[in-house]
């Protein structure tokens, strides 16, 4: 594994960003600009595709690369003696928890925001064979047909028909992380099943208020409820991060520091 690529900003304890989707971190300049006032913000970059490696070939993804990365990243930045925040949300959630399950040392705090490991759900073969068949759908029609059938399965509803479309060429794909990340992540993360019991590290699990009865909501309360964690709601959606980055990060100061100041 060559070295991870991350960003530092702010100053105070160390709060870990792990973005979703295919790890791209664009479009959270707003929020860490905010958490930054109370936090070093150390934002991780594991494909390195805001530093320089977008459009280079990239394979299907794991789990368990992307948490020992997140390690590497906690001990170049975090000062001897100390513990970190983390953050993941939506692929990113999934790798927080495996960093919870097998790298606790380091870590004081993580919140997995609405993480879409739907394994752990009494129906999750059939929703991780729903996540596998959009993308199928991409590897056949693109992101138009693979993008509406991935908002039925987190509405829970029947798509209906899709939209027509062709595959994208390979050197299109890998200039759009979206396309990335139903190429190699989507999968492979959504096949991930966290371990289950309390952690022994504190556990907040994440979930937007525009994702009540969407199954990714669902996912956060049987997860929470499992883990013995708090449920916390977010401003938003699955995408309140990007949606509300002010809100949201006013919130996740809040449910890390308490009263909002630092410790």
């Amino acid at each position: 594994m060559t070295d991870p690529h991350y960003d530092v900003t702010g100053d105070g304890p160390v709060l870990l960003i792990i973005p979703g989707g295919a790890g791209h971190p664009m479009g959270l300049d707003a929020m860490t600009d905010v958490l930054s006032a109370h936090f070093t913000v150390v934002t991780y970059d594991p494909l390195g595709l805001a530093h320089g490696r977008l459009g280079e070939p990239v394979a299907d993804q794991r789990v368990q690369d992307w948490s020992d990365g997140a390690r590497w990243v906690l001990d170049a930045t975090l000062p001897e003696g100390e513990s970190a925040y983390v953050l993941g949300t939506s692929a990113g959630a999934v790798v927080a928890l495996d960093l919870l399950a097998r790298h606790p040392e380091r870590l004081r705090h993580v919140v997995a925001h609405e993480p879409p490991c739907v394994g752990v759900l009494p129906d999750g073969a059939r929703q991780q064979a729903r996540f596998a068949e959009v993308c199928d759908v991409y590897r056949a029609k693109g992101l138009v047909a693979a993008g509406a059938l991935m908002t039925a399965v987190l509405e829970e509803r029947e798509a209906g028909e899709l939209p027509e479309g062709q595959p994208l060429p390979r050197e299109e794909e890998l200039l759009s992380p979206m396309a990335l990340s139903l190429a190699h992540v989507l999968r492979p993360f959504t096949s991930y099943i966290p371990e289950a019991g309390p952690s022994k590290v504190r556990l907040t699990v994440g979930a937007g208020t525009d994702s009540r009865e969407q199954l990714l909501y669902r996912t956060a309360e049987f997860l929470a409820k499992e883990r013995q964690a708090e449920l916390v709601e977010f401003s938003g959606g699955h995408l309140g991060i990007l949606q509300h980055p002010v809100e949201f990060a006013g919130r996740l100061t809040r449910t890390l520091l308490g009263d909002g100041l630092r410790s």
